[in-house]
């Protein structure tokens, strides 16, 4: 936000430098993020001189150009060639000399030189109006005042206003400092706390006068909820045209282009008060009638800016007898604003609601200084003085006169707030005792209205249009900004609490997954919160009634809190296809939200998601997709990682998943993974294979072993491996072969494994051959051949009996 330092001392007579100034509004919470010099004429007119001219003679070789001989004070005449046609002798004229920077309309800088034209030398540039910034003339020079002396500087002459504007980072919740009174009031606070005692000046309105009441426009508000307060008046017999140059360059020195008197002074009251004004033509209001109130869904309205919008049922208007004028707070109409032939205003001061402008305005994709200000609350006991304070400025600077009584619809006062702060409650806060009556001060000089002392607290009242300070908490805060954060004593003496610890820290156990799925070529994401609502009906057992609303939904992409981490998953790696990165393997730790009959509930999730080969392409390592065991070796890899072992697969519950597994131990559930059916990643544009896994986190990190580990050394015995190819019924799972060896040899067999698999040609229909390897070892001595035959001997008859398995 762009801050005038000349605008602020119309309210305040502060003499220190911008620079002084800026370090104290810095520590008023009003961060000040540079300081940039303006001036209302580019380049102060510096290196411009009056001149006299001696003599003017027609130039040798040119029609059109004359030689004259220029006076500048400063010793011997200057010859320059000049093409104006009302150049003449004995006119003092204004002179850029050799070296001046001059700027074109643009504002774009470019240096006079010596030189030659039409092969005469030329030492300057005789001036029009617009070539020194002074107007908009160009039909011959400027002729100056015949008194003035030769030399005399030109800034000396012209009125050139120099100022320093303030850009401030203005933090969301300072409404109250979106202007420049707010500002000065704000800079009023601190400088009394510098014992700098100056008056805040408020602009009057005791001129306020209505001349006669001819132009009545009725004004009526249908929802005051939405428009709590609406003022207006109406001003007829005025001029549109070219706004002063004091007010051109109030509202240039923050950045704004003048557009005429009357919008002028709407922008200019907006930033000197805060009060966002509209000025509709009277003449274009049909009826002679405002109307404030919403429209049905569907509605057209075509903006100021030319666009037609569709309105939404809630969306605030402003319309009058037969159409919609103006979108409340927001924008305005094409067809209802003033132009140059406009001689009779309705002018409109308002507090509209902030949530309803806000949802309004982001609807529509609108940004505007008036929006900007309503969305986070102005003041709304300034509404009627604002009016008027514009009302007397549009009589002076086009002409005009108040032809209505001020309407004034505000059925319901929005009421200052009482808060009580405790002094212990305050030391303690800011950890250093202020004196009470420095207190009193600060909260004085910051219009807080004080009811009652006692040797506890204060109980104040705090002004409506502090919408941020509605507890102690932020009495104290506005206490110590004033008083100095710098002003807080160090003590010598650090004081430190003994955190206590947990056995599993998440944070680690996160840290240490995370540098694993790393290590594997993962990359972590973190995906939005918010998410589509529709996404919902593609998973059936995703139920809608479950879903975390928004109350004020940025847009219908981002108007609920998700369910599941698959669909952030989805949409990064439609991202990266998009994108021409095919290959894609990402993880992330998140939260999904449910909101059950019995509550709303948070549930913390590891997710990963695979898409495309296992690695990128390299003549050392050929490209291979990546495929359902692969991401199931990433599954339980993790699970070993964390020393979580016992648990079973089952079948998979998730309408998510073509195929897939369920990790389960005991009753809990602890990972869901497997391949997304096609019709779901269809509806992402994904055309490839994804692996999808999904943690329950909080079930991860109740089965990680607390316990102590026992360490063994490496058995210097050898081990030994057989293998078996058995013929099987297709139902038959690895799971269970597995789980019948170790349970038939308990002591001698270590490790029990899958390395081939086939269905096909030669084999009996509903047949499978599973080819398993099995790995032996005595820890106290060499097995012997009759020994590993027999334990042999004992898998076979196990598989052959429970499985009706056969040796091929």
């Amino acid at each position: 936000m762009k801050i005038s330092y000349n605008w602020i001392k119309q309210f305040i007579n502060v003499d220190w430098n911008a620079e002084k100034t800026g370090e104290l509004l810095t520590d008023l919470g009003l961060e000040i993020e540079g300081i940039q010099p303006f001036t209302s004429i580019p380049g102060s007119l510096e290196g411009v001189v009056v001149g006299e001219v001696i003599a003017c003679d027609q130039h040798p070789n040119a029609d059109r150009l004359k030689l004259t001989q220029v006076n500048l004070g400063n010793g011997e005449p200057v010859q320059i060639v000049c093409g104006a046609p009302n150049v003449a002798a004995g006119q003092k004229v204004p002179v850029a000399t050799v070296g001046t920077t001059l700027y074109d309309a643009e504002g774009k800088p470019w240096k006079i030189k010596k030189g030659k034209i039409r092969g005469e030398v030329s030492m300057g540039m005789i001036c029009a109006e617009d070539e020194l910034g002074l107007g908009e003339g160009h039909d011959g020079i400027m002729v100056l005042n015949e008194d003035l002396k030769p030399g005399t500087s030109a800034s000396e002459i012209f009125d050139i206003e120099n100022d320093q504007v303030f850009e401030i980072g203005l933090t969301p919740n300072r409404a109250d400092a979106m202007s420049h009174w707010g500002v000065a009031r704000d800079l009023r606070a601190g400088l009394l706390q510098k014992e700098v005692p100056l008056e805040l000046i408020t602009p009057s309105t005791s001129s306020f006068k209505i001349e006669n009441r001819m132009l009545k426009i009725d004004v009526s508000v249908e929802n005051n909820e939405l428009a709590p307060r609406y003022c207006g008046v109406t001003i007829s017999g005025l001029k549109v045209a070219t706004s002063p140059a004091w007010l051109q360059n109030r509202l240039k020195a923050i950045g704004l282009t003048p557009i005429n008197n009357v919008v002028d002074i709407t922008n200019y009251v907006l930033h000197e008060l805060g009060q966002p004004l509209h000025a509709f033509d009277a003449v274009k209001i049909a009826q002679n009638k405002v109307e404030v109130k919403t429209l049905p869904s569907g509605t057209k309205f075509t903006t100021l800016d030319g666009v037609e919008r569709e309105l939404h049922e809630e969306d605030l208007m402003i319309c009058d007898g037969e159409k919609p004028m103006c979108i409340a707070g927001v924008f305005g109409g094409e067809y209802s604003g003033v132009t140059d032939s406009t001689t009779s205003i309705f002018l409109e001061s308002a507090y509209f609601n902030p949530i309803s402008v806000r949802k309004t305005a982001k609807r529509h994709g609108l940004n505007t200084d008036a929006s900007f200000r309503f969305e986070r609350g102005i003041d709304p006991n300034i509404t009627e003085y604002a009016l008027m304070r514009a009302a007397i400025l549009l009589c002076e600077v086009a002409g005009g006169e108040i032809t209505s009584d001020i309407v004034d619809i505000y059925p319901k006062k929005i009421e200052d707030h009482q808060v009580f702060l405790n002094f212990d409650n305050a030391t303690q806060l800011i950890g250093q005792e202020i004196p009470r009556e420095t207190i009193k001060s600060i909260l004085t000089s910051l219009d807080i209205k004080i009811e009652n002392v006692t040797e506890t607290g204060i109980g104040m009242t705090i002004p409506a249009y502090r919408n941020d300070v509605t507890r102690e908490a932020d009495v104290i805060e506005e206490i110590l900004r004033v008083y100095g954060y710098n002003n807080i004593e160090f003590t010598n003496k650090l004081n430190a609490s003994i955190a206590t610890t947990q056995p599993i820290e998440d944070h680690e156990i996160q840290n240490r997954v995370g540098d694993q799925l790393a290590a594997l070529g993962f990359h972590e994401m973190l995906c939005n919160s918010l998410t589509n609502a529709s996404y919902t009906s593609l998973i059936n057992h995703l139920k809608e009634e479950h879903n975390v609303h928004m109350l004020n939904p940025l847009s219908q992409d981002l108007e609920v809190m998700r369910q599941s981490l698959l669909f952030g998953a989805l949409e990064a790696v439609a991202y990266n296809n998009n994108r021409k990165t095919s290959n894609v393997k990402l993880f992330e730790f998140g939260k999904t939200y449910h909101d059950y009959p019995s509550g709303r509930e948070e549930k913390k999730h590891l997710s990963f998601v695979i898409s495309g080969n296992r690695t990128e392409d390299s003549w050392t390592n050929p490209s291979k997709k990546s495929d359902f065991f692969y991401g199931k070796g990433v599954v339980t890899t993790i699970l070993d990682r964390l020393g979580i072992q016992g648990y079973t697969e089952k079948g998979i519950k998730d309408d998510s998943f073509s195929e897939g597994i369920r990790l389960v131990k005991g009753k809990k559930d602890l990972v869901s993974y497997g391949v997304i059916t096609k019709k779901i990643a269809k509806h992402f544009g994904i055309s490839d294979l994804v692996l999808f896994a999904d943690f329950n986190w909080d079930a991860i990190l109740e089965e990680i072993p607390t316990g102590n580990f026992i360490i063994q050394p490496i058995s210097k015995f050898p081990k030994v491996k057989r293998d078996f190819a058995l013929l099987l019924d297709d139902s038959v799972t690895f799971d269970a072969l597995k789980a019948a060896a170790l349970q038939t040899e308990k002591q001698l067999l270590k490790e029990v494994s899958l390395f081939d698999v086939y269905i096909g040609k030669n084999l009996p229909k509903g047949k499978k051959s599973y080819a398993l390897s099995f790995t032996l070892l005595d820890e106290r001595k060499t097995l012997t051949d009759k020994q590993i035959d027999k334990i042999m001997g004992k898998l076979q008859q196990r598989f052959e009996k429970d499985f009706g398995a056969q040796l091929r």
